[in-house]
């Protein structure tokens, strides 16, 4: 725990207000030579750069740490793309340098002391687990809260400071928007052994291809929509599934279980109106034992009520109110959808440091089984508005059609620039078999030859993956100027 001072006991106490200090009064985008900050104790700098932009830190003196992985000293780290923090415990000396939309130094920091009593409170779980006191394994924890309230940033310094103390937590993104070790519409599950990347921060994949870092082997599921509640009747089973491959591994690997889990969620699983449904089924298939609220009062007396009678000890889930960081700022559609064609781009082409070579592939239509997944929604929409359907038609013709969440499809102009999943079955399989299979891989649509009935693919990978169902979904949409 190199850098982090000693546990303030396990409560967890609010945060103060206080203003933030502009550096040296720039507080817009800047563009500014070489120049040197100074942090106190338990201060951080706060920074946004656009995608495109540069910018870059070097720690000269002291120790610091951005969502709890520290930075190593006098050495350069580039961010484009980003929106995060340096925090240091004790105070430090940063070098800095580039173009950033927005960068100040905040002492409204007490967030991150009850963070780490957070961790605190795991750390003493996993040690009884360790032990053998505690035969459930390490803690499960799940992060709820609406958008922009610092899910992501709470998840990633609970496991630097798990990592930092010797544990290999296993981390589960639920959120599709977002990829972990994938790109967006993923659903990943990835037990962390090694540090993760400050610049990356998650770290690299195989994925898309051989890295110069240490690499995680996540497990990918595909869900092609942008929010759980676009497709309950899929997300569900993919849970279950999910849950079901998790728990597995764990119980080959005691180190990893007593390390416990620690889930990310979407902001759009906070619907009152259903009863959190996805909420609940997240914690029943999971075994959910710890749920960390951020961001929303009444989410978190909802949650309280919802989970505070259970009947056996074992069903258990302790709910904690955790306060939002002063640094959580809302990141418009615009930045997303950037960032999102981002991690596209890095997927197939890698990064500057590390940039990988694609391939391009030709397929018959014949050789191909490409499933689109269904929008029952939308779709419905469409069919109330075809000439001459009444309300019995529409309703018929409604349900006979999206009675399953695949159509098999040819290929069409409309796939054109789009992203298709591989998954782990053949290309005959049952629909419930190609919802729950892995994903091997992802490929971009680069060409669809009409005339002679043939696809150009782009993939990380030369070698060809023979009989196997491919997925077009409706997330993430397409990246018009991947390839030439």
């Amino acid at each position: 725990m190199a850098g982090l001072p000693g546990l303030p006991g396990l409560s967890l106490p609010g945060l103060s207000q206080a203003n933030p200090t502009p550096i040296s009064g720039q507080a817009a985008a800047v563009s500014a030579p070489l120049r040197t900050e100074e942090l106190g104790q338990r201060a951080e700098l706060r920074f946004e750069v656009a995608v495109g932009k540069q910018y870059s830190i070097r720690l000269l003196r002291g120790t610091a740490e951005i969502f709890g992985t520290e930075l190593a000293p006098s050495s350069t780290h580039n961010f484009s793309g980003t929106k995060a923090a340096v925090f240091t415990w004790h105070g430090c000396t940063l070098e800095v340098q580039g173009e950033a939309e927005s960068e100040y130094v905040a002492s409204e920091t007490d967030a991150m002391v009850e963070w780490l009593n957070v961790h605190g409170m795991l750390e003493t779980v996993r040690s009884d687990a360790s032990s053998g006191m505690e035969s459930n394994g390490g803690p499960r924890v799940m992060v709820v809260g609406p958008d922009h309230s610092g899910k992501t940033s709470l998840v990633k310094s609970l496991t630097g400071w798990a990592l930092k103390s010797g544990r290999c937590p296993t981390v589960v993104n639920l959120d599709p928007r977002e990829g972990l070790l994938s790109i967006p519409s993923s659903l990943s599950a990835v037990t962390m052994s090694s540090m993760m990347d400050i610049e990356e921060g998650w770290g690299t994949s195989p994925i898309s291809g051989p890295t110069n870092n240490p690499v995680k082997t996540p497990l990918v599921y595909h869900f092609p929509f942008a929010s759980p509640e676009d497709k309950t009747d899929m997300f569900k089973p993919i849970i279950t599934r999910a849950a079901l491959a998790v728990t597995s591994r764990l119980e080959d690997n005691k180190e990893a279980k007593d390390s416990g889990i620690i889930i990310d969620s979407p902001g759009s699983l906070n619907q009152p109106r259903g009863n959190y449904d996805n909420i609940t089924h997240i914690v029943s298939e999971f075994s959910i034992n710890v749920l960390l609220v951020l961001g929303s009062e009444r989410l978190y007396n909802d949650m309280a009520r919802k989970f505070g009678n259970a009947k056996n000890a074992e069903d258990v889930v302790h709910v904690f109110r955790i306060s939002t960081p002063g640094g959580a700022v809302a990141r418009d559609e615009t930045h997303m959808r950037q960032v999102r064609q981002q991690q596209i781009k890095t997927y197939f082409f890698g990064e500057a440091k590390a940039p990988l070579n694609p391939h391009g592939q030709w397929w018959d239509f014949s050789e191909l089984s490409i499933y689109k997944a269904v929008n029952k929604s939308a779709s419905e929409t469409n069919l109330s508005f075809l000439p001459g359907m009444d309300e019995d038609e529409t309703a018929a013709a409604s349900n006979q059609s999206w009675s399953s969440s695949f159509e098999k499809v040819t290929p069409e102009q409309g796939m054109l620039n789009g992203i298709l999943a591989i998954k782990f079955c053949p290309g005959k399989a049952s629909e419930e078999s190609i919802r729950d299979s892995c994903v091997m891989g992802f490929v971009y649509v680069a060409e669809v030859d009409d005339g002679r009935k043939r696809v150009r693919f782009l993939a990380p990978h030369p070698s060809r993956w023979g009989d196997r169902a491919l997925v077009w979904g409706n997330w993430p949409e397409s990246v018009g100027d991947l390839v030439a």
